[in-house]
């Protein structure tokens, strides 16, 4: 059955092909590693390409890389051949590196160039996980270098055409995508497309073209450059190698519009790109690798009228990409393959995987998961952490505790937890209940991966409704050190409390789990000020260790409910004035208000909770004053509000959230505003 309907009858052309250029005068000098298939049509492009030139080539094989240069250096200018990848980024002469690598060296080897400043085009997937392109692309803002995801066919003009006669309403209004790239390979098992180890299989290696096609569509259809789905639904078969033989995937987006993605490596499809909408479709016969002879052709089928014919001339793809790095090297990044492009497409590729079943051997709980560069972890020589003490712990803590109740892989946990420290954090906090137990294995084990037990701070917590109970804590705090692979933890917080219990025992408990040496300090978590008095009070007379930590909301925005059933904030003028009385130090939780100061806004109504914990008069005030101030300062206003919280005339640790290394990024802005005494009371409304 043929799906693309009728044989096309009208043709016209379409000559931007080989003209379809950015305009630029910057000449970037290119090094290659990994000299393979992909980066011999890259080099073989860039002979012809109007700004760069190949001017070195590194391989693990110097034979390869000899050849390898011979066949693609311009005449007379042979490129320079290394014989490692370091020595290729050390290359004062190589200005962009071009890493076509197998799928599991590509974050290492484009996070030592970008640290080397030059500027990179990495071949797809740019990471295996989103949470390596997180990684890359920071480190690309940091070091305000190029950095590109080598999805070439998005450089061709058919694409451009393409686009342009969605957004024009060729088709009326859009309704589902289908998009495949797949093919047969006889791979032997050692083949990297075979192997587990190298991320093999066809998700990784093709399913990013019709999930970033698809994508991309469908930002057409909401209004945006690409769009996200909102639900995805797939199968696909495991080989007898582990990896994915073929997969398809069912995605869904806002506007409604559906699609259908396939990949595989045993398997030949179409390799079509076919857009339905209510009046007609357009198909792609040759959407990723037109030919660079005959050009490619772009089908209209309008419902009522002949099929017409869109003829794009050749065009090099490849060479075009690296003329757009050459255009947009102040961006950093081009509008045809952004970051955020990026990083949406490699979480879409994550959830198909993980659809199906697929998780590569690297990717374990229990994994030893090396740093992204692979070298040594160290806290960065411009990091502006704030450090404070707690009694009963004896080390220095970073005044920011990275909250770890969020973090979906090991993968995941790394790149957080490393960036974390590399900004100078060393305060971890967890819980028994997070996760069903998998943050705190997490956290565990990337302490244990990385042999730093003794240089961080773990915050744990337990004793959570409704087994808030002194037997109760003492297994769980068990259970907790086993997961974390540790003989301690640096401060144990009662999650929640039971007023049905005397606070002496609670206090009894762990007093003796102290003197036993499993916990340094301890404290309560949504505990009442008067409770926490009262358990001071029992420890004085009994001759116990007493509290020497509170965990409750507290905030810029005051807080008129609490998000879940036992929570306990410190709001009132006396609270203020017992914490600094007393120097309690306090440990809040959702010290930006769970987005108020990012997304607040009085006409939207969408997030019920926010809505109920958060909406009021005054703290829509509070919200303005803290723009007003954040525009002053050139940061954003969740950065007041943190600023808020560290500026408090008591000793404060602020519990931080992130999801992803942009929410660090924008969170630590906060530790370089240094509030007067009269902006907190400001912002506050008390002045």
């Amino acid at each position: 059955m043929n799906v693309h309907g009728n044989d096309a009858l009208p043709t016209e052309t379409d000559h931007a092909g080989r003209d379809a250029r950015p305009t630029t005068t910057t000449t970037l000098r290119w090094g290659i590693v990994g000299p393979g298939s992909i980066a011999s049509r890259f080099a073989s492009q860039l002979l012809g390409s109007e700004t760069g030139r190949l001017v070195a080539v590194a391989s693990r094989s110097r034979d390869r890389a000899e050849a390898f240069a011979a066949e693609h250096s311009p005449e007379g200018r042979p490129a320079r051949v290394h014989d490692d990848y370091d020595a290729l980024f050390a290359d004062p002469e190589v200005d962009a590196v071009y890493v076509a690598t197998v799928h599991t060296e590509h974050v290492r080897l484009a996070l030592r160039a970008i640290e080397a400043g030059k500027h990179v085009i990495c071949e797809k997937p740019l990471a295996v996980e989103h949470a390596g392109v997180m990684v890359l692309v920071e480190a690309a803002r940091r070091a305000g270098v190029y950095l590109a995801e080598g999805f070439m066919y998005r450089f061709h003009p058919q694409i451009a055409r393409f686009a342009e006669l969605l957004r024009d309403g060729e088709i009326g209004t859009l309704e589902h995508v289908d998009a495949s790239f797949a093919f047969a390979a006889d791979l032997p098992p050692d083949h990297r497309l075979a192997s587990p180890d190298l991320a093999g299989g066809g998700i990784l290696d093709v399913g990013g073209y019709p999930v970033s096609i698809a994508r991309l569509v469908a930002g057409i259809a909401e209004g945006k450059p690409f769009a996200e789905p909102v639900s995805l639904t797939a199968k696909g078969t495991l080989g007898s190698t582990g990896v994915d033989d073929w997969a398809t995937a069912s995605l869904v987006f806002a506007s409604g519009l559906t699609a259908s993605v396939r990949s595989g490596v045993r398997l030949q499809d179409d390799n079509a790109v076919v857009v339905t909408g209510s009046a007609g479709r357009i198909v792609l016969r040759d959407p990723w690798v037109p030919s660079d002879v005959d050009g490619s052709d772009i089908e209209v089928h309008v419902v009522g009228r002949d099929v017409r014919t869109i003829h794009v001339a050749p065009a090099p793809q490849w060479g075009l990409q690296a003329d757009a790095a050459a255009a947009n090297l102040a961006l950093g990044q081009s509008p045809e393959i952004g970051w955020a492009d990026s990083l949406g497409n490699a979480a879409v590729l994550d959830a198909w995987r993980e659809a199906i079943g697929l998780r590569y051997p690297f990717e374990s709980d229990t994994a030893f998961v090396p740093t992204a560069s692979g070298r040594p972890l160290r806290v960065r020589d411009d990091a502006a952490m704030r450090y404070g003490t707690i009694a009963g712990i004896d080390k220095r803590i970073s005044r920011l505790v990275l909250g770890c109740d969020n973090q979906r892989t090991i993968g995941h946990a790394t790149a957080m937890f490393d960036n974390f420290v590399e900004l100078g954090g060393n305060a971890f906090d967890t819980g028994y209940i997070y996760g069903d137990g998998l943050m705190e294995r997490l956290l565990g084990q990337w302490i244990a991966n990385r042999g730093i037990r003794d240089d961080v701070m773990v915050i744990g917590k337990g004793a959570h409704t409704p087994h808030c109970d002194p037997e109760s804590l003492t297994r769980q705090l068990t259970e907790t050190l086993d997961r974390l692979q540790t003989d301690h933890v640096d401060l144990y917080l009662m999650h929640r409390d039971n007023l049905s219990i005397p606070v002496g025992e609670f206090v009894d408990v762990l007093d003796e789990h102290a003197k036993a040496g499993r916990i340094r300090a301890f404290g309560g978590s949504n505990w009442t000020i008067a409770r926490f008095e009262e358990a001071q009070a029992y420890a004085h007379s009994h001759d116990k260790q007493a509290f020497a930590a509170l965990s409750d909301h507290f905030g810029l925005a005051r807080a008129l409910d609490v998000p879940w059933a036992g929570c306990e904030h410190v709001t009132d003028p006396a609270d203020r004035e017992w914490l600094e009385r007393t120097g309690t130090a306090l440990l809040p939780w959702s010290s930006q208000a769970r987005g108020f100061f990012a997304r607040a806004d009085p006409r939207d109504l969408s997030d019920p909770e926010l809505v109920r914990c958060y909406y009021s008069d005054d703290n829509f005030e509070r919200l303005s004053r803290a723009r007003s101030l954040a525009t002053d300062l050139g940061v954003a206003p969740t950065a007041v509000a943190l600023a808020y919280v560290l500026a408090q005339s008591f000793p404060t640790f602020a519990l931080i959230g992130p999801r992803s290394l942009e929410e660090t990024r924008t969170s630590l802005a906060g530790l370089d505003i240094e509030l007067t005494t009269e902006q907190v009371a400001w912002l506050d409304l008390r002045g």
